[in-house]
């Protein structure tokens, strides 16, 4: 016992001289001081371990803070990475790209700490774009926490608003670290890393807010995906006219039997269908006919309630898919 209190009590004094070291050097950066530092993974491996006898309390906070900022300093991703995160009977989808990030949901209100928790642990600090494709609670119920935490570059949601505790806690945290939430405009374009986003579909429909989803088409080099959101078969018809075509598709509203209609399906024509599910949920998702829809076109699906994280990485040409369980599912 006293051999652990050692360790704690060394560990405080250590994160308090990083600490004002840390402070120096925002003071000299202020004064228009200018500092280059890669940490070692040495470094990064000492105050990982001296964290885990820190407890949850001021000098903990401190840890976190000190540990992630090295461990992202400079750091770059190569290619293309996207992960359609367990969060159980909802979406929360990570795009990373180079230096930068995007969030596409963020699962419901019991997801939230645990998704943040998350991403921190994959040393993300910032996104360039947050998007909640719709004022539902399983897309946008665990966004104030990534408000909260995050640093946002730009936030967008739909015209379509609602007066749920949900979207009304958004707009309060929206509201306290000075963002403004953007509607975006079809044919925008966003740029993460070296991949494209556009905006295919996003509309004002406060009576059926699925309909309203903001639907993203992902270019990088040969590679494809498309977001959906929640939208149904009514919005999958009206962008039959768009160049659609996906390698990866994320399957709308969960692999209802609302959406996925096989016009547009066809259209699309995807390799890989992901499907963001509930295990056991209540409303039967994803429904068999949707199923049989994507066996009998060959595509390969990959749904979290059986996978988990399913993690999809690119160089822009070939395609590798995997899967592991996180602990981001509230329920």
């Amino acid at each position: 016992m006293s051999k652990r209190k050692k360790k704690n009590s060394s560990g405080k004094v250590f994160i308090f001289l990083l600490l004002m070291g840390y402070l120096l050097y925002s003071i000299a950066v202020q004064m228009g001081y200018s500092f280059s530092y890669t940490p070692k993974e040495s470094d990064i491996k000492k105050i990982k371990e001296i964290g885990e006898y820190v407890k949850e309390d001021f000098f903990s906070t401190i840890y976190n803070k000190l540990y992630y900022k090295l461990k992202t300093s400079d750091e770059s991703l190569d290619g293309l990475e996207i992960q359609f995160i367990d969060v159980g009977q909802a979406d929360a989808i990570l795009i990373r790209s180079g230096k930068d990030n995007m969030l596409i949901d963020a699962g419901n209100n019991e997801d939230g700490k645990l998704l943040v928790n998350y991403l921190s642990n994959l040393g993300i600090n910032d996104f360039k774009y947050v998007v909640g494709t719709h004022a539902h609670e399983d897309h946008i119920g665990g966004m104030d926490n990534v408000i909260r935490r995050f640093k946002i570059g730009q936030f967008y949601m739909p015209d379509a608003i609602t007066t749920t505790p949900s979207f009304e806690s958004v707009l309060d945290e929206l509201d306290k670290k000075g963002y403004v939430y953007n509607v975006p405009e079809i044919g925008q374009k966003l740029k993460v890393g070296n991949a494209e986003l556009t905006v295919i579909y996003t509309k004002d429909n406060p009576e059926d807010l699925n309909d309203s989803s903001i639907i993203l088409l992902l270019e990088y080099d040969k590679v494809r995906a498309l977001f959906t959101g929640d939208a149904t078969g009514n919005v999958e018809n009206e962008i039959l006219d768009k160049n659609i075509r996906a390698n990866i598709l994320k399957v709308a509203h969960h692999g209802s039997r609302y959406s996925t209609i096989d016009k547009f399906l066809d259209k699309v024509n995807p390799q890989y269908a992901i499907i963001s599910v509930g295990k056991d949920n209540d409303y039967g998702h994803p429904h068999e006919p949707i199923l049989k829809k994507l066996k009998k076109r060959g595509i390969e699906v990959y749904r979290t309630d059986k996978l988990g994280t399913i993690i999809l990485t690119t160089d822009g040409n070939k395609i590798n898919i995997k899967s592991e369980k996180t602990e981001t599912d509230g329920k």
